[in-house]
């Protein structure tokens, strides 16, 4: 009589560990791993370096004053400390005094933004998905702001803004009534640099969403109207629902690249920007490169910036994930 006794099978190989894994790939696909190389130097050298470097001084007290600098044929020496997280600690207990003020106009500018980036775009894609002449050009023309390098349209407006010899005010002029000091006052500069941003940003939002609305099939929209479909009810039941993917990843980029959006407000309102109208990255610029340069600050910025940017876009892709899951 025989007793069957469990466990008792060949044992399993041993995992390879992560450099054997690695070394193995390598072997299999040399190949793609030369043609990525220079790419991942180039990425190391721009983002990887300047990054590490941030995240270090953050921690120091490195300004203008300690900082190693030459000075004719004399060399001086850094002279700045590591002080920890004292940086973190007096920007986010408020300390500082200047953080969550710019944190809330930065979250108001940013999703007012993306709000009339998204809505306006998706309005001008659904005028230019219709069969309509001259659709070409006005494709052509609505992308044009978008074909401007940021920095020259942001100048044109800045002279259309001006209060002496901009446009707005000379037409205003007409009617009778006063010039404006657009780039001068707090709520009038942010009005301003709302205007100019969605202006730079419809375009993109257009053109995705544009390329979203093509990749529909047809033939859901024809099912939807020969069931009697409203066309509220087909742009709310397959319209949205068909833009879903793409509008998913347009929001996200909309609201990383507005969040940084620095030369916007920075060239458009210049050295008159109030304390009330600039973004998070534009004060960053400031502790940095003007005044008395405090390069701890700007890093412990650039870096809870970053953070910031990295809890939304996670939290944003779960709750998107959990969406998906719940239909």
């Amino acid at each position: 009589m025989t007793t069957a006794v469990s466990g008792t099978g060949p044992p399993r190989p041993a995992r390879p560990g992560p450099f054997r894994r690695l070394r193995r790939s390598f072997d299999a696909y040399w190949y793609a791993w030369a043609m990525v190389l220079p790419v991942v130097v180039v990425l190391a050298v721009l983002v990887g370096y300047p990054l590490g470097r941030g995240i270090f001084l953050s921690f120091t007290d490195a300004n203008e004053a300690n900082v190693a600098r030459t000075i004719g044929v004399n060399h001086i020496p850094a002279t700045y400390e590591f002080v920890g997280l004292d940086n973190y600690w007096k920007v986010l207990s408020g300390q500082e005094g200047h953080f969550y003020g710019r944190l809330a106009w930065t979250v108001v500018w940013t999703g007012s933004c993306v709000f009339f980036h998204y809505t306006i775009g998706l309005g001008l894609a659904l005028l230019l998905n219709r069969r309509m002449r001259f659709r070409g050009l006005y494709r052509v023309l609505l992308i044009l702001p978008w074909a401007v390098p940021a920095f020259v349209a942001t100048f044109s407006w800045r002279l259309m803004f001006n209060e002496k010899y901009g446009v707005l005010n000379a037409v205003l002029d007409r009617f009778g009534v006063g010039a404006v000091d657009w780039l001068g006052d707090g709520p009038l500069q942010k009005m301003s640099a709302v205007a100019v941003n969605v202006w730079l940003g419809v375009p993109f939002m257009m053109v995705a969403i544009l390329g979203g609305l093509q990749a529909i099939p047809s033939e859901l929209h024809e099912a939807a109207e020969m069931d009697g479909a409203t066309p509220w009810q087909r742009f709310r039941h397959v319209t949205l629902p068909g833009l879903r993917p793409v509008s998913r990843t347009v929001i996200l980029l909309g609201v990383i690249w507005t969040f940084n959006m620095f030369q916007v407000i920075y060239l458009l309102i210049g050295q008159g920007a109030s304390s009330e109208s600039e973004i998070l990255v534009t004060y960053s610029y400031r502790l940095a490169f003007q005044g008395v340069r405090d390069y701890a600050g700007s890093a412990t910025y650039g870096i809870l910036i970053l953070s910031l940017l990295l809890v939304f876009a996670v939290f944003y892709r779960r709750l998107l994930t959990r969406q998906e899951a719940a239909r």
